[in-house]
């Protein structure tokens, strides 16, 4: 835990490489301290076809999944090191943004559980 994953256009993936794009996240999460290293994952869903506002604008939104627990200053500390990295990285890319979720450690299981 956690999970970031990230939805974009597809054109953000030709301007940097989706590994050093998930690097970038997966060290913005790390730096927050909330999580053990090894715990963190980060995908890309790159799309072809999307619309945003009627425009084919490039985006990049992060949906980050993580275990209950932390606060409200710890979570919007998450999201704004997620999007200054972002932005730092494509700074002519008009929409980042990022959306935490949060799920209940009682209803969680994975395969080392059952």
């Amino acid at each position: 835990m956690p999970h970031f994953i990230l939805d974009c256009s597809e054109h953000i993936i030709q301007l940097k490489s989706p590994e050093e794009i998930i690097q970038a996240v997966y060290n913005a999460a790390d730096a927050t301290g909330l999580f053990t290293a090894g715990d963190i994952k980060v995908r890309i869903n790159p799309f072809k076809y999307y619309t945003v506002g009627n425009t084919k604008d490039d985006f990049i939104h992060v949906f980050g999944n993580l275990m209950e627990g932390r606060n409200d200053h710890q979570k919007a500390d998450l999201s704004k090191k997620i999007v200054s990295t972002l932005k730092t990285i494509f700074p002519d890319v008009p929409i980042l943004s990022i959306n935490l979720r949060e799920f209940e450690k009682s209803s969680y299981c994975n395969k080392t559980m059952v």
